[in-house]
């Protein structure tokens, strides 16, 4: 018998009594997807699931989507190791900022599945902010102003105008493309996307991606960011993870945002992340 325990005030639950190991059954998938949208991120310990059912788990929430940028593994391009080897160091490390999953993409990832593998002994914990929170939160005039704002998103990390200077990049061990004029096209997105399956809304905008308001400067967008930013990533709203090897988990990457500390430098740590996707943020 399955059972959801609230691992915060806001956001995040852990499921227990549920073994993704057999195919996944409708009704498993319809509670799963009501999970997440109702807590934002799901943890499921003790799975220790092959890269054949970690696709499969990831499919009971949307299809599987493959990213741009960030090399898959050689015989599953839709599967990104998530890997900082023993011998890194305090060099960057992947998702080392607040940040929404690739939302400077036309259609940014509705959700990812990450499945842990091998974890140090002591840090390399993952925080997740929810953002239908910090929303409702929000102080008045702020959401005036962004009722009259989209955002602007850009992929920094792999364009040319603001690629990021060598020592802040992402460790060698995941392998990524960088320096595409591309990535630096903008994209319009809301500044407040609603969860069409619970009506609920949330703040889309991040450190990473964000640069600017439609309508602004980077330079006048940056008082309104740096409000929304302090007030979004607050503890109150947050869920710090500890990893353990065989931990699964989700999270639904529009109503959430999250940041992959980097505090294990000597241990290797290893986890296989898959995505998927859903429609366009509106």
């Amino acid at each position: 018998m399955s059972d959801i325990q609230k691992l915060t005030g806001f956001i995040g639950a852990e499921l227990s009594g549920v073994d993704l190991t057999p195919p996944v059954s409708p009704a498993l998938s319809e509670m799963l997807n009501a999970a997440l949208g109702e807590h934002g991120v799901l943890v499921i310990r003790g799975q220790h699931l092959d890269l054949d059912r970690q696709r499969a788990v990831t499919q009971a929430f949307g299809p599987v989507m493959r990213l741009p940028y960030v090399a898959g593994l050689a015989d599953d391009a839709d599967v990104i190791a998530v890997l900082k080897e023993a011998d890194e160091g305090n060099s960057g490390v992947f998702g080392g900022a607040w940040h929404s999953d690739f939302s400077f993409l036309e259609n940014p990832p509705a959700g990812s599945v990450l499945n842990a593998v091998e974890i140090p002994p002591y840090g390399g914990d993952t925080v997740w902010a929810c953002q239908v929170a910090a929303y409702a939160s929000l102080p008045a005039h702020l959401k005036d102003f962004l009722a009259g704002h989209d955002a602007i998103h850009v992929g920094k990390p792999y364009g040319v105008k603001y690629a990021p200077p060598e020592k802040e990049r992402a460790n060698s061990a995941i392998r990524m493309t960088r320096g595409d004029p591309e990535a630096d096209r903008e994209t319009v997105h809301p500044s407040v996307v609603t969860d069409p399956a619970t009506g609920r809304r949330a703040l889309f905008l991040n450190p990473i991606y964000t640069t600017r308001f439609d309508g602004l400067t980077e330079e006048e967008s940056e008082p309104f960011l740096e409000q929304i930013y302090k007030h979004c990533t607050r503890p109150d709203f947050s869920y710090r993870h500890r990893w353990q090897a065989g931990d699964l988990l989700v999270w639904d990457n529009r109503m959430t945002l999250h940041y992959a500390t980097n505090d294990y430098a000597g241990f290797r740590r290893l986890l296989y992340r898959t995505t998927f996707s859903g429609a366009r943020p509106v």
